[in-house]
């Protein structure tokens, strides 16, 4: 509606009017859910469009008004999923609304802000025109709150996930949050109800959508990656990903501390996309096997590795062999205590090897190693000088120096920026348990032409210098071959320091890559 511009009244015409999701069945998505693994449910209620999915009693657009369906299907899976056990939850819109003719984003039908035009200032509106605030809390009053509210007593969700804050004054976005405490003082809220001033007021951070890379994440926090490109059902979207890519997601949020809300567009019909279903049976076959490995875990204590990630419950580390060793044997470093058991070699006070048996899982194959006492570690990443690639990401880095950020985690922004400075540095704490020879890779871009200048790696004495190559836009991004490293034994630093800096910043700097030569 936005994109193509398409007036209110034409979009309630053809689509609204038409719209009849005869093969929705709430107990199928349900069960088809849970099978994937999920413990709870977040649909829908109203989205931008201003169009409720449930039978609202605050306003006439909606499902059971609207359209010949007729039906409330929120109704119909609040039921479903309090009878198998699960929690649920609804998605509100509460900043945006193209429907209402006070509230923020329809500028083509209305003399709205926060649209496309950037009438008003922008996406800063109310700093400019406080006079439109009026507009805004006639909105707020008239249809975010009372919608909320009477999806707090009709439904009692436990989670309610809001958006788009930045639409709406922060004043307006207090007044929502308050609203919403009011109605279900127990109800779960997400971070973005009300941001600003560098705070977050909900329960917990949400990362960018669709993040394929996780920044560090202080708190409880949550990503929301999509099965394709797209939130709602795309006809022409068929940029799904394996199952085993949001396995590893998954592993990767748990191991920072984080949880997955994975995203699922239904088809017009009320069918979950055929395509959709493939990825959710194959994500809850490798649940069936390693549940015990995600749920009720969290942030690991072990550094990275090579051969990929872990997990923590208590006092059991969960390996996530992502890249299995051709000899079945995986190193794993840091560990200052030796698991219990018998299988584990150690090699020295910090390193034990572990055999992996079976067969190896596309995904990720689990290893729980268990202990005695608490998991000890001394926080640096043993490199694999032997047979598998080092991929140390800027993200899992020691940021050294004030000024960095973080991209939005996207695979195209899965970087550090703001490099402007001789003083900063992205350094990586690593150990080697023998000699070993690298080549060395290094993947980055920038924002603009004007920027770069030269830099330079070291590790264990040893130092490559390089100039930065131009990227005319920040969509030009270079994978280079630094040449070759020969490192000693031991525990040292790996660093990315500056010598010179043109333009604005040096480079953004996605990872670091040491291949075994």
């Amino acid at each position: 509606m936005r994109i193509k511009k398409i007036p209110l009244e034409e979009y309630k015409r053809e689509v609204v009017a038409r719209f009849n999701p005869v093969k929705f069945d709430a107990a199928e998505w349900v069960r088809t859910i849970q099978d994937a693994g999920m413990k709870w449910l977040v649909i829908t209620a109203k989205h931008h469009d201003g169009f409720a999915m449930y039978r609202s009693l605050v306003s006439k657009y909606n499902i059971v008004d609207a359209t010949p369906f007729g039906r409330d299907p929120m109704k119909e899976l609040a039921a479903a999923c309090r009878k198998a056990g699960l929690r649920f939850g609804f998605y509100y819109s509460h900043a945006f609304d193209w429907e209402h003719p006070d509230a923020p984003g329809n500028d083509w039908d209305y003399d709205n802000p926060g649209g496309d035009r950037k009438l008003h200032g922008g996406d800063n509106w109310y700093d400019q025109h406080p006079q439109l605030l009026e507009k805004a809390r006639r909105y707020v009053d008239g249809k975010a709150i009372p919608q909320i509210e009477e999806l707090v007593r009709m439904y009692q969700p436990d989670i309610m996930w809001f958006d788009t804050p930045q639409k709406l004054p922060l004043s307006e976005q207090l007044r929502i949050l308050k609203a919403a405490r009011l109605a279900a003082p127990g109800m779960v809220v997400n971070g973005r109800c009300a941001r600003g001033g560098g705070r977050n007021f909900g329960d917990y951070a949400d990362t960018s959508d669709r993040a394929a890379e996780f920044s560090p994440q202080p708190g409880d926090w949550e990503s929301i990656p999509t099965t394709n490109e797209s939130y709602g059902w795309h006809k022409y979207d068929d940029s799904h990903k394996p199952p085993e890519y949001f396995v590893r997601l998954l592993v990767k949020a748990v191991a920072r501390g984080g949880n997955i809300l994975m995203n699922i567009g239904p088809e017009g019909t009320g069918e979950i996309d055929p395509k959709d279903r493939r990825i959710l049976a194959g994500v809850g076959q490798w649940m069936a096997r390693n549940g015990a490995s995600i749920y009720g875990a969290g942030r690991t204590p072990l550094p990275l590795e090579a051969w990929g990630e872990s997990t923590r419950k208590g006092k059991t580390l969960y390996l996530q062999v992502f890249d299995r060793p051709k000899d079945g044997v995986v190193m794993v470093g840091g560990l200052k205590n030796t698991p219990s058991g018998a299988g584990f070699k150690r090699l020295n006070e910090l390193d034990v090897t572990v055999p992996v048996e079976g067969p190896a899982d596309a995904a990720s194959t689990v290893v729980a190693l268990e202990f005695a006492g608490e998991i000890a570690t001394d926080g640096a990443r043993l490199l694999d000088g032997r047979e598998l690639p080092n991929l140390l990401r800027a993200f899992d880095a020691e940021l050294r120096g004030d000024g960095f950020k973080y991209g939005d985690g996207k695979a195209p922004r899965a970087y550090v920026s703001n490099w402007t400075s001789k003083d900063q540095a992205v350094v990586w704490p690593v150990r080697l348990n023998e000699p070993a020879a690298f080549e060395v890779e290094i993947r980055y871009t920038n924002a603009a032409a004007a920027d770069g200048g030269s830099f330079v790696l070291e590790a264990g004495g040893k130092k490559l210098s390089v100039t930065v190559k131009s990227s005319a836009r920040e969509s030009d991004i270079h994978t280079e071959k630094l040449g070759r490293l020969e490192l000693a034994a031991g525990a040292f630093e790996l660093r990315v320091k500056a010598e010179a800096i043109a333009g604005k910043e040096l480079m953004r700097l996605f990872a670091v890559t040491l291949r075994p030569a």
